[in-house]
């Protein structure tokens, strides 16, 4: 009993700098590491890891066109910034949409983009997870973790 208990500590004691926490951005709750430093640039929400290796950028809109259907809209995003290599999800009961991308990075390696999108026919949203690819195995359950976990908040009126 001592023993499952202490190994529970030490394990969640690990993983405490990756620990979520709701955050909310505009009507989108998403689940963010709270160790995280955050900041807004440019009108995104910018989660930076504690190491520097990773970070993430989280923004929501607002769809211009009305009645529009949620998998038209995630469909017309993932079209506007290059069609291929999208696999099709649902997140938080809605359509939505990743992709895998890896770019060398100025300083001579190589950084894996995760891209994740989303659309209720209200409101868009997008995750753009940006690490170093020597440290895909630290971040990458991470970052599905983060992108598969928004959830859009409807006001009642």
């Amino acid at each position: 009993m001592m023993l499952g208990t202490l190994l529970t500590m030490v394990v969640a004691a690990g993983g405490s700098a990756d620990a979520l926490a709701n955050f909310q951005v505009k009507n989108v709750a998403v689940q963010v590491p709270a160790a995280w430093q955050r900041s807004v640039e440019d009108g995104s929400t910018k989660f930076l890891a504690p190491s520097g290796d990773a970070y993430f950028l989280v923004d929501v809109g607002t769809v211009q066109t009305a009645g529009m259907k949620a998998q038209v809209c995630v469909d017309k995003i993932t079209a506007g910034i290059g069609g291929t290599g999208w696999e099709k999800l649902k997140v938080g009961g809605q359509p939505a949409a990743k992709r895998l991308d890896s770019d060398a990075s100025t300083n001579g390696g190589v950084v894996d983009t995760v891209t994740y999108v989303g659309c209720d026919g209200r409101t868009t949203w997008s995750i753009v997870f940006f690490m170093e690819q020597a440290k895909k195995a630290r971040f990458s359950t991470l970052a599905d973790k983060v992108g598969t976990s928004v959830k859009i908040q409807r006001a009642g009126k």
